[in-house]
């Protein structure tokens, strides 16, 4: 896993990279990123492109200045989080927490 950032110097955006692999769960067939910046809408979510080794991958247009949580959805069902997040918080829900990207 890793989060890579690219902060644009022509607009208050950055192009944050999101990749990820889980030797636990190779057998996934689709990945998906949902959180703060899509409403966790899974109509609206940020599909991965699986690579030849079995990373997924995708960028996501970010507004510097916030922090936002996001998690990956594996297969439809499994949520997961990313070792290499900024931070974590609670989801509210009383379960497990979500990854924070700050940009």
């Amino acid at each position: 896993m890793s989060i890579k950032k690219q902060y644009l110097k022509s607009k208050p955006v950055c192009k944050v990279t999101l990749s990820w692999k889980n030797d636990e769960l190779d057998a996934a067939k689709k990945v998906a990123v949902l959180g703060d910046f899509n409403d966790w809408d899974p109509k609206q979510s940020f599909p991965m492109k699986k690579l030849k080794d079995g990373t997924f991958k995708t960028t996501i247009d970010l507004e510097i200045g916030h922090e936002y949580q996001f998690r990956y959805l594996v297969d439809g069902n499994v949520w997961v989080n990313d070792a290499k997040a900024d931070k974590y918080v609670p989801t509210g829900l009383g379960i497990e927490d979500n990854s924070v990207v700050c940009v």
